[in-house]
């Protein structure tokens, strides 16, 4: 499985067809994806077409940049003109967008081929990813374990080498969760860096959009094409040696698996040699449910009046008890809000980047938490899967997840690298660096 930035140098120099790159991914699609489940929608035609039109662009040397005939795919909220969008549920089963959002203008813009789109939680309330009206994605790693959500299908495809690069999206934890659990990089963007313009919302407080894919310098190469920058991947040859690193290990490292905790501190140890100081901070935490539910419910309330019969029971469940937030609870909070996000960023004045693991725990079985009750799962969620990212949601820090490990099953382990608001470039920067140093974004789930 090639890497986007492998893909776009071959392809670039002639070496590589996109229609040949494309076909290869329709047919791993066709293949593996039964399996899987991680696409809802397989636009095989369209995809062709601008494989086709990409070829032939990039042969007059009309070559548009490292994005120019790569297959792409997008978590199913991302409006695409033409092709339904469901956000993995019977409420838009037929909703078809006649615009594209915003960063989907930009991928296609930039010549990259859409092979269409990606399983997710329902309406990405959920971090299992196990609630869809079209069936759970499956880890890659071991069918029998989540992906981790609500971006599920995204992780599952790059992970499985469906596509080379996903869009995905991250309220709490969306992009990062699966990707430690699948064993790729997922990074959550600074605020109002990339446009949310045409995503179906969760919370707007707190969503973004972002890039999941094999290595950093892929995350960071889409990070200057969706953004419109052109920084991100030239800032990774900068220098890390001055870096100040703090770790949180105050409630985030708090019961922790052992094997997760053990491939921290084994990324602690090669990260100790690349820069200037490690040392313990301590992360403030709150979770401001009032803007969280408040917001949720104001875009759910007239389909849970009209049409409740068509969300899935675990959905339905928790949207009904996001109801009956006042206006004054509200903008109350919100005022708070904006209160501690300005003082958790005196944390800079000491280190420039904040580590934790990304999960407390490897990825568990569908199994486990099917025989969960509908209560009882989201317990589930908020404790082992969402625990160490919704903190840096809240905050609205760039937040990068990268892969450290493996447990002794072979299910992999993400370590979370966070940094003050802006320094995407800092967060990518350091997470290159401990790639480079070691191997764990070489290992495949699903061998060619």
């Amino acid at each position: 499985m090639l890497t986007l930035t492998e893909a776009a140098e071959r392809i670039r120099t002639r070496r590589l067809s996109p229609v040949e790159l494309t076909r290869e991914c329709l047919a791993r699609i066709e293949r593996l994806d039964p399996a899987l489940n991680a696409f809802i929608t397989v636009t095989a035609d369209l995809a062709l077409e601008q494989a086709r039109r990409a070829e032939s662009e990039v042969m007059a040397g009309n070559y548009r940049g490292p994005l120019h005939g790569v297959p792409i795919a997008l978590k199913d909220l991302f409006d695409t003109a033409g092709v339904r969008t469901t956000a993995a549920s019977n409420q838009y089963r037929d909703r078809v967008p006649a615009e594209d959002a915003e960063v989907v203008r930009r991928l296609k813009q930039a010549g990259a081929v859409i092979l269409g789109k990606l399983n997710m939680h329902e309406f990405a309330f959920g971090m299992s990813g196990m609630v869809s009206a079209f069936g759970p994605a499956k880890n890659p790693w071991n069918a029998e374990c989540i992906t981790g959500g609500s971006s599920s299908g995204s992780a599952a495809a790059v992970a499985a080498g469906l596509c080379v690069a996903a869009l995905g999206s991250d309220t709490a934890g969306s992009i990062r969760c699966p990707a430690a659990l699948c064993g790729m990089v997922g990074h959550r963007p600074s605020a109002n860096l990339l446009s949310m313009k045409g995503v179906v919302p969760l919370s707007t407080s707190f969503d973004t959009v972002g890039p999941m894919t094999r290595t950093v310098l892929d995350a960071a190469t889409m990070m200057d094409v969706l953004s419109g920058s052109s920084s991100f991947a030239q800032s990774l040859r900068e220098d890390v040696s001055q870096l100040k690193v703090g770790v949180a290990r105050r409630r985030f490292f708090d019961g922790l698996d052992r094997e997760v905790a053990a491939c921290v501190d084994s990324a602690l140890d090669i990260l100790a040699k690349l820069v200037s100081q490690i040392c313990e901070i301590d992360v403030p935490t709150q979770g401001f449910r009032t803007i969280f539910e408040a917001e949720i419910y104001e875009y759910h309330e007239s389909m849970i009046a009209k049409t409740p019969e068509l969300y899935d029971a675990r959905t339905l469940f928790r949207l009904r008890n996001c109801a009956g937030i006042s206006a004054t609870d509200y903008i109350r909070e919100r005022r708070r809000l904006a209160e501690f996000r300005r003082n958790a960023e005196h944390i800079f004045d000491e280190v420039d980047v904040v580590l934790t693991p990304t999960t407390p725990t490897p990825a568990p079985t569908i199994a486990e938490l099917e025989r969960l009750a509908i209560p009882d799962v989201r317990a589930f969620e908020v404790k082992h899967l969402m625990r160490n990212t919704a903190p840096f949601s809240v905050l609205f820090w760039p937040t990068i997840s990268v892969p450290c490990g493996s447990s002794r099953d072979g299910l992999p382990v993400g370590m979370q690298i966070s940094s003050r608001p802006g320094a995407d470039s800092t967060v990518l920067r350091l997470a290159h660096a401990y790639e480079r140093a070691s191997e764990w974004h070489k290992k495949s789930a699903i061998s060619d």
